[in-house]
């Protein structure tokens, strides 16, 4: 099995211990369940120590940490005592060897100290600030963001508010180097939670195992290797070396036959696809894929039938199956995602092929697409 774990991280969750620079914690729609089981050995050797919830110090039930495995949730792991130092990200698997779970590097010498992930159905919503104590240039996520600088034109945010969901920061952008994980609270002064002066460039959710996961196989009729994904993969070739069939056991994801989320795309809700070809239209496998979120609230786009947000002005709450019979808009090449995600396609009728909008400004849909590709009806993805 494949893990996509976080390397180096510094503590960004201590201060719930000693109340450094924290105010409240509101109350979330979570539910709680998971295991993990440590080792004092690699590869799952030694005495065992099983835990499902909070650990502050692991060395009270084992001289030492070096495997574990996961059976159910999620987990933060932390190299220090009480929840401080690096971190790292574990999802449900097996890790024989802590030193040799970063890419080719050794990411921490053993585990003192674990956090359970609460697991999340609700939104995801958090309010970053370019300065700490909420200062400065402030702005409202309620999906990941692999750039802060090419988002917002933010280098750094020293102080956010979690309302909603868990998430993790990044040091670098496209979510690598070291992490803090962050739960629902007011976070005053990053720079004062780790002793560290990690810059903050990408920020994800986290979501819950048990509602977002997809098992994708080398060969048709599930054969061959499978690698099991619960988040965003821009390159599916890193686990398997191609993908021909797929079960997608809860949620919704976005497929597309390129690495980097890029090439034809396509919806998969639940269900099994044996063979991509006769099932989805694709022409080669899938080589990249993103879970759309679990959305609940309101949707509301503006459709433009220039690029640049010029042209005729469309403000669109519910499905659209034709532009042009509603609208006598014969193609549309910018738009802004307010609220919700959702699907366009190439033909009236939600037919044809299809193109994946979740909330930001597109200023120019003829670049997005691989090619020349008109659009000609909208509709809201509510399958997640």
């Amino acid at each position: 099995m494949s893990h996509d774990v976080s390397h180096k991280s510094v503590q960004a969750d201590s201060q719930y211990k000693s109340g450094v620079g924290l105010a409240s914690f509101p109350k979330t729609k979570s539910v709680t369940m998971g295991r993990i089981i440590f080792y004092e050995e690699r590869n799952f050797q030694g005495r065992s120590y099983d835990c499902s919830s909070d650990c502050a110090d692991i060395h009270v039930h084992l001289n030492r940490c070096n495997s574990c495995r996961v059976d159910n949730g999620c987990f933060v792991a932390y190299d220090n005592p009480n929840f401080m130092g690096n971190q790292a990200f574990l999802k449900r698997g097996e890790y024989s060897d802590f030193q040799r779970m970063g890419a080719g590097t050794s990411m921490m010498d053993t585990v003192r100290s674990c956090r359970m992930i609460p697991m999340h159905s609700g939104q995801f919503r958090m309010k970053i600030y370019e300065k700490e104590n909420y200062q400065g240039q402030m702005h409202e996520l309620m999906d990941d963001c692999e750039s802060l600088q090419d988002r917002y034109s933010m280098s750094d945010s020293q102080s956010c508010n979690v309302m909603d969901g868990h998430w993790q920061m990044f040091e670098q952008p496209s979510y690598r180097g070291r992490m803090m994980y962050l739960r629902p609270g007011e976070y005053r002064n990053f720079r004062d939670m780790g002793g560290s002066d990690m810059r903050v460039s990408s920020i994800r959710r986290i979501t819950d195992s048990s509602v977002m996961y997809n098992t994708v196989g080398t060969s048709i009729n599930f054969q061959g290797r499978s690698y099991e994904c619960i988040n965003d993969c821009s390159e599916i070739a890193s686990h398997l070396s191609r993908c021909s069939s797929c079960r997608v056991e809860s949620g919704a994801f976005m497929v597309y036959d390129q690495p980097n989320y890029t090439g034809q795309q396509y919806l998969l809700t639940r269900g099994e696809y044996p063979e991509y070809q006769n099932t989805i239209g694709f022409n080669d496998c899938i080589q990249s894929c993103r879970v759309v979120p679990v959305y609940k609230g309101p949707y509301k786009m503006r459709i433009y039938e220039r690029a640049n947000f010029e042209g005729q002005m469309q403000e669109l709450t519910e499905d659209c199956d034709s532009i042009q019979d509603q609208y006598h808009m014969s193609d549309m090449q910018s738009c802004n995602v307010m609220e919700g995600y959702w699907l366009m396609f190439e033909q009236p009728n939600y037919e044809g092929r299809m193109f994946y909008l979740k909330p930001g400004k597109y200023r120019n849909l003829k670049e997005m697409s691989s090619d020349d590709m008109r659009f000609n009806s909208i509709r809201r993805i509510t399958e997640s």
